[in-house]
């Protein structure tokens, strides 16, 4: 057998048995891994208190040596690597919210690492500042769609293939890219190359930007679209909760 020492996030667990879980955790080496963690249900376990989502961990796998490669890996040792407060409130939603679309986009066993330390630090964010979940929401989706390749050139027309016009409003078309925009919601040539430039500086930086901050409304418009094209039809359940969650609020004020 042999070991592989991994910085990791855990993004969900499910029960495979009455004493042990199935894992779908996110590394920085290898991208998303389905782990099993057996006994971690039982009382005396000390991965019970250890393995909980948005918490910064080091995990140890096992696997057999020289064995092709595993579509499920067994977890030996797990302990945090850093601390910081579970999100609550709306931010805990967020921190679900972002789970979910990793574990619906990011294929398995395929590293990513430019997507790590941004979501490391998200999840920071919103267990810091839970007051304010939306620009970490906003910076988050933003660098998730460019590290998949699905963000286009912010800073040009795809139609005229010439730069912005910085008082001109475009719209994010998943087919063609940055495109002027008509009925659809958009944002100014301005606002768009200010993303751009905080797009390539850090996901701290990009959420505390000027730009999300003044756009934060219109730019959720924009992404949801974006990202609604490529997740498909299957609506994801932390979006209905989250919904659901407004609506008790609005009825309770009412």
């Amino acid at each position: 057998m042999r070991s592989l020492s991994l910085h990791a996030y855990v993004l969900h667990s499910y029960d495979w048995s009455d004493s042990s879980l199935v894992l779908d955790v996110f590394t920085r080496e290898q991208g998303r891994l389905a782990v099993v963690a057996k006994g971690a249900k039982r009382p005396t376990s000390q991965l019970r208190a250890v393995l909980l989502p948005m918490q910064a961990l080091q995990i140890q796998l096992t696997r057999p040596k020289g064995a092709e490669p595993v579509e499920v890996h067994t977890l030996r040792t797990a302990e945090w690597t850093a601390s910081h407060p579970m999100p609550r409130g709306a931010a805990l939603l967020a921190a679900y919210y972002l789970n979910e679309l990793l574990m619906r986009l990011l294929p398995r066993a395929e590293p990513f690492a430019g997507l790590f330390e941004p979501y490391a630090h998200a999840m920071a964010g919103l267990s810091l500042a839970p007051e304010a979940p939306d620009a970490w929401l906003r910076a988050f989706e933003l660098t998730l769609l460019r590290e998949l390749g699905f963000l286009p050139d912010l800073t040009e027309d795809s139609l005229r293939q010439t730069g912005l016009q910085a008082e001109r409003l475009y719209a994010l078309s998943p087919e063609l890219g940055l495109v002027p925009a008509g009925d659809v919601a958009g944002l100014s040539g301005a606002s768009w190359l200010e993303l751009a430039f905080t797009l390539s500086q850090s996901l701290p930086e990009l959420a505390r930007s000027a730009a999300v901050a003044r756009e934060r409304v219109a730019l959720k418009a924009v992404l949801r679209r974006l990202l609604n094209y490529h997740l498909g039809h299957q609506a994801l359940r932390s979006r209905s909760v989250l919904h659901q969650t407004h609506d008790l609020l609005a009825l309770a004020r009412s």
